[in-house]
């Protein structure tokens, strides 16, 4: 079984599109997709709103619910209507993902194979590979996102329309020096992923079989 793992530096830089790109484009490995959201204060960690991420029973720390709509209206479903076998949307407690592991261990035992969009499982996994998505345009930088940074077997950099690209001065304090030591994937959004980007996954996961 392959297990990989989609991370970016800020919410709305691409992370779910390419966790799609990735499961439309090798349909045959039958994906189990994951999305890991963390919340906390009463809000969501993805964009700061109320949402209905937060777990009902305050008794527990975690909620794991599988998605069952292939309408792409939300995340999951999205990752199902590109081609995933299974799509599970894990929601826990800013802290709290490590009580939620043993439960994603054994989804990930039964999955074929697996492909989740976070940075803070990396705490707990080590997946056979693992990308992170970068927007030089957005200033936020996570903290989970910096301090795997230098863990990523690639990068996928959203570059300009006009082709100029500069790194945001306002990531101060991140070390940005491995993205000088794996392969870089530049691309335009609305497009995340690339021929080039797929031929890398495949290559790199080329010893785990379907």
């Amino acid at each position: 079984m392959a297990i990989v793992v989609i991370g970016g530096h800020s919410r709305s830089v691409g992370k779910t599109s390419v966790v799609a790109g990735v499961i439309a484009a090798m349909r045959e490995r039958r994906w189990t997709a994951f999305k890991i959201t963390q919340y906390g204060h009463g809000v969501c960690s993805r964009d700061g709103q109320p949402c209905d991420c937060v777990v009902d029973d305050q008794e527990h720390s975690f909620a794991i619910t599988e998605e069952t709509d292939r309408s792409g209206e939300s995340d999951t479903s999205r990752f199902l209507e590109a081609g995933a076998a299974r799509s599970l949307w894990v929601r826990t407690r800013q802290g709290f993902l490590e009580e939620a592991m043993p439960r994603v261990r054994r989804e990930l035992e039964q999955a074929e194979n697996a492909i989740i969009e976070s940075n803070s499982v990396l705490r707990y996994l080590q997946p056979d590979l693992y990308i992170t998505v970068l927007d030089p345009a957005n200033p936020d930088f996570k903290a989970s996102a910096a301090e795997f940074l230098d863990r990523a077997d690639a990068i996928i950099l959203d570059e300009p329309p006009s082709g100029s690209l500069a790194i945001a001065p306002n990531w101060d304090g991140v070390a940005l020096a491995p993205i000088s030591r794996g392969p870089v994937f530049r691309v335009h959004p609305p497009e995340y992923v690339t021929p080039e980007l797929i031929q890398f996954v495949r290559q790199k996961l080329a010893d785990t079989p379907c």
